[in-house]
């Protein structure tokens, strides 16, 4: 019966507003823009990849980057980027930084090489400005370029996008691949602006391995669809990131989602890829077995890599079986920290959860203002259990009994498919349901992730802290493993707000870093982690990054001016 209630308070008064801050919202962002990409799909955004000289040069860095680092050495010039200075005189995305503008050199790209690309790709390019605009100004994110891509490609093959960078290291000109279009750190800017790759058309399922229980799929390709194609064999792809995502800037970004606390990260579901070096090479990184230990581990480095060693042409994904039964719970907390507080005790307990995730009632607002629901407006936890159906009860009965000790109150559990579904529907949607609150406002979000003993002490820290200031801001975490966001709402026409939601990131990725977590946990660098990674990494690691970055791109064309912050040198 308390069921029953609650999901009727649930679908109640379901007049869809979340989707139409949704659609007012790319509205906004897109506005006069010509979405007609010379007959193909819709256009999408943030991807994957990109690399340079050969997979022997790799030797690591231990060799081919000292090659480099002696070479530099020779000339009398350090291995380091031109300084980009913000009004401060910091060097943007170093360290200290607060600017959110981008800057670039910018040159020409040379006639030969576009005529070079209308060869190569045919009707599938175009140099329209609100083409390029679109490209160039993410729609997540808040982070901005002085310039945008010159030129857009769009791909049909492992060998076009072989040609293309070619031809573009030829003529020392940027890449920067472009995917899904869902990437909010600034990864598919073009702050020299170059040869935007779309992957959006490479989106085939290239061979499906049910016996081995895997498949191997193009980049463009989102997640969500290929879910929809494995379901018919009882099969799924269990990372489940931004709707809209595509499986090649997942890889690029390393990126997770809710299910990772059961099934991992992209790091634990990639077998092997295939990446186009920046001298157009393409290297198979592995092969299909399980396991292997056969050198160096070059699938792992391609992931997370942001485009800045490779452009990603294929990947092939390990697959689990569709879960027999599943149930969803929720359970509301007079405090955050008493929801963090049953999410820690959970995972201790060893009940395999399949999610763990956790609401601040700011979020719960938000949800009822957007999708006019009458949720009960405190912290909120929401579980699944997977299994058998007498195991997910038995895992279900456990925990309620956890969350009785923690004072939870109205725990409740569904276990109809579409009472799931809609349950779940309410957690994919809380970004767009905070722009309810605020429809003209631009969000800030943080990702940090810190050891899950920690992760009640941080969240309480930065909940007091948000609290305390004048911005609208709502947690939502990913608690099972100790990842957690905060959506920071502020006018993008007021400084003031805007160097208020910095303040309060700085605060909590620093509050992070000192209970030795990370800035981010699954959104990546791009341009606006950058700043952080010497506090978290150390001067050593970036610099060794850097030596790598060198040897397999020494003409620094693949997604210039990402991930290794440009005070690094050597």
């Amino acid at each position: 019966m308390v069921f029953c209630a609650w999901i009727s308070r649930l679908r109640s008064s379901s007049r869809p507003i979340c989707t139409k801050v949704r659609n007012s919202f790319f509205h906004k962002q897109s506005a006069a823009l010509s979405v007609d990409v010379l007959g193909s799909e819709q256009i999408r955004k943030p991807f994957a990849s990109s690399w340079g000289g050969s997979l022997l040069s790799l030797a690591l860095a231990a060799s081919a980057g000292s090659l480099v680092f002696r070479s530099y050495q020779d000339s009398g010039t350090s291995y380091c980027q031109a300084p980009n200075l913000d009004q401060t005189g910091k060097s943007i995305g170093g360290k200290g930084s607060t600017d959110y503008m981008v800057k670039g050199s910018h040159k020409k790209v040379p006639q030969e090489l576009i005529e070079k690309l209308k060869v190569i790709c045919k009707e599938n390019m175009t140099m329209d400005y609100d083409e390029r605009y679109f490209h160039g100004k993410p729609q997540n994110s808040f982070h901005k370029a002085v310039n945008i891509p010159d030129v857009i490609v769009y791909p049909r093959s492992e060998e076009e996008v072989s040609k293309i960078v070619a031809s573009c290291n030829k003529h020392k000109v940027p890449i920067v691949p472009y995917g899904g279009a869902t990437s909010i750190e600034g990864h598919t800017l073009s702050p020299s602006g170059g040869v935007c790759i779309d992957m959006t058309l490479m989106k085939r399922v290239k061979s499906l391995n049910v016996k081995d229980m895997d498949v191997v799929v193009e980049p463009g390709i989102g997640w969500m669809e290929l879910n929809e194609f494995l379901e018919p064999y009882g099969l799924f792809f269990p990372l489940d990131p931004g709707p809209g995502a595509t499986i090649g800037g997942m890889c690029a970004t390393r990126c997770s989602g809710s299910l990772a606390v059961r099934y991992g990260t992209m790091r634990e579901n990639v077998i092997n890829l295939k990446v186009v070096l920046a001298n157009g090479e393409i290297v198979k990184t592995g092969s299909r077995a399980r396991k292997s230990a056969a050198g160096y581990d070059l699938t792992r480095l391609v992931i997370g890599s942001e485009g800045t060693l490779g452009v990603i042409t294929e990947i092939t994904l390990r697959l689990q079986k569709i879960p027999q039964h599943s149930v969803v719970a929720m359970c509301n907390f007079p405090t955050i920290k008493d929801a963090a507080d049953v999410a820690i005790a959970t995972m201790l307990s060893g009940i395999q959860v399949s999610r763990v995730e956790l609401l601040d009632e700011v979020q719960v607002r938000a949800i009822n203002l957007a999708n006019g629901k009458n949720l009960p407006e405190s912290p909120t936890l929401m579980f699944e259990f997977i299994g058998t159906e007498a195991y997910s009860r038995e895992q279900t009965l456990i925990v309620q009994k956890i969350a009785s000790e923690h004072n939870g109150s109205d725990f409740v559990f569904a276990e109809d498919p579409e009472a799931k579904k809609e349950l779940w529907k309410i957690r994919k949607e809380a970004l767009w349901a905070c722009f309810a609150m605020e429809p003209n406002f631009e969000a800030m979000i943080t990702d940090v992730c810190v050891p899950l003993s920690h992760l009640a002490e941080l969240i309480s820290k930065s909940k007091q802290e948000i609290d305390s200031s004048s911005l609208v801001c709502a947690v939502i975490a990913h608690a099972g493993d100790g990842n957690f966001h905060t959506v920071i709402l502020f006018d993008p026409n007021e400084d003031e707000q805007r160097k208020e939601a910095e303040r309060l990131n700085h605060f909590m990725v620093h509050a992070a870093l000192d209970m030795e977590g990370t800035c981010t946990g699954e959104h990546g660098v791009g341009t606006g982690k950058m700043k952080y990674l010497e506090k978290e990494l150390g001067m050593e690691a970036l610099k060794t990054m850097k030596r790598i970055k060198a040897a397999l791109d020494p003409n620094d064309i693949m997604n210039p001016g990402k991930l290794i912050p440009p005070h690094v040198c050597f």
